[in-house]
């Protein structure tokens, strides 16, 4: 299962606005995801680890982890985000 990082498109940026903001402080704890998450970061710097891969990424980045995804999240700069489920 692959996790998506990008840059977002102008109507990324503008749909997010819409969105709840989730927040967090610097931590490391599991996660699974029963439906896909779609987010945008916009502050912290975080790194997903997953089936011994690792993926980071940073405020301004769009990122979609899929659903049934079993992953470790290291929070190491609190976190800021849009996100949305399903």
């Amino acid at each position: 299962m692959k996790i998506t990082v990008k840059k977002p498109t102008e109507s990324e940026i503008k749909e997010a606005s819409q969105w709840p903001i989730w927040e967090k402080e610097a931590s490391v704890f599991p996660w699974s995801y029963t439906e896909k998450e779609t987010c945008l970061i916009l502050d912290g710097e975080v790194a997903v680890e997953a089936g011994g891969e690792e993926v980071s990424f940073k405020g301004g980045d769009y990122v979609i982890f899929p659903e049934g995804l079993s992953c470790t999240w290291h929070i190491r700069k609190a976190v800021r985000k849009y996100y949305k489920f399903g």
